[in-house]
C-alpha cells in the first residue's frame, strides 16, 4: 500500500505485480516502467520486475488500516490477469468483504471477469471497471455489465479515438484521461467533450483525469475552464 498520486483515489494495494500487455492501451504502460526502477528500490517485491508475481503477505495488510479509506487494488497489475489463480482472486475479495475500505478493481481482461464473476462475493464497497481506450475494445463494457459490482466504471485512459454512443445505461462512473509520458499518443478535446455528453445524458459520473503528454503537469486537467472530479456516492 501507498499513498497514490492517481486523481480518483487515495491508496494503492497490490497483492499482485506484473503484467503482459493484451491492447494498445498498453503500449506504453506506465506499470512496466516503474517496476524497472522498484526492482531496485523494494527488491523482495519487484525481484521478479514485470513478471506476474502474486503476494500473499499483502492480504493482511487491509486489516492494518484504521480509518475507511479508497483503494486502487494492483495498480501495478491486473487481478482478472489469466496467470492470477481463481483461488488468489478469492482470498483478494475476501480481504475486500472483511475491510470497511472502497476498493476499485481495473482490468483489461473482461472476458475473463465475466467468467468468474458468480463465483466472487460482491460486497458494495467493491467497484468494479474495465479499460476502454478505443472503439476495438467497446466490447469491455458489455462484459462489464454482467458483473456483479454494484459501481460499475469506465477508465477510458489512455484515450486514444473518439468513443461515439458508448452504451452507458448501468455504467455509473467514467474516468477520461490523455496519456502522459515521453512517447504519449495525442487526445483530441472533442473526445473527451463528447464523453462528457454522453455521461450526462445517462447520468454517469464524470471524471476528468488529465491532458496527459510530455509535461502532465504543465497541461494540467483543466476542461472548459474547470476541474471534473465526480465520483459516485
Amino acid at each position: 500500500m501507498s499513498k497514490s498520486k492517481i486523481e480518483w483515489t487515495n491508496e494503492t494495494w497490490n497483492p499482485c505485480t506484473g503484467c503482459t500487455k493484451v491492447s494498445a492501451g498498453c503500449k506504453n504502460c506506465y506499470a512496466a516502467e516503474m517496476s524497472r526502477r522498484l526492482k531496485y528500490m523494494h527488491p523482495v517485491k519487484y525481484r521478479n520486475g514485470f513478471e506476474l508475481t502474486c503476494h500473499p503477505s499483502e492480504l493482511e495488510r487491509p486489516y492494518k488500516w484504521r480509518k475507511p479509506r479508497v483503494v486502487f487494488v494492483n495498480s501495478m497489475s491486473d487481478l482478472f490477469h489469466e496467470g492470477v489463480p481463481l483461488d488468489f482472486i478469492k482470498q483478494v475479495f475476501e480481504v475486500m468483504n472483511g475491510t470497511p475500505h472502497t476498493y476499485q478493481i481495473l482490468t483489461k481482461r473482461s472476458e475473463r471477469l465475466a467468467e468468474l464473476s458468480c463465483e466472487l462475493s460482491w460486497t458494495d464497497n467493491i467497484w468494479m471497471g474495465v479499460s476502454v481506450e478505443n472503439q476495438a475494445v467497446l466490447n469491455r463494457l458489455d462484459d462489464l455489465k454482467k458483473c456483479g459490482a454494484r459501481i460499475k466504471f469506465l477508465s477510458c485512459e489512455p484515450l486514444l479515438e473518439g468513443l461515439p454512443n458508448m452504451e452507458l445505461n448501468g455504467i455509473d462512473w467514467v474516468i477520461a484521461g490523455g496519456e502522459s509520458g515521453r512517447n504519449a499518443r495525442p487526445i483530441k478535446e472533442e473526445w473527451v467533450i463528447d464523453i462528457k455528453q454522453q455521461c450526462e445524458k445517462s447520468g454517469t459520473k464524470f471524471f476528468f483525469k488529465q491532458w496527459g503528454g510530455t509535461n502532465k503537469k504543465k497541461t494540467g486537467r483543466m476542461l472548459n475552464g474547470r476541474t471534473f472530479d465526480e465520483m459516485p456516492e
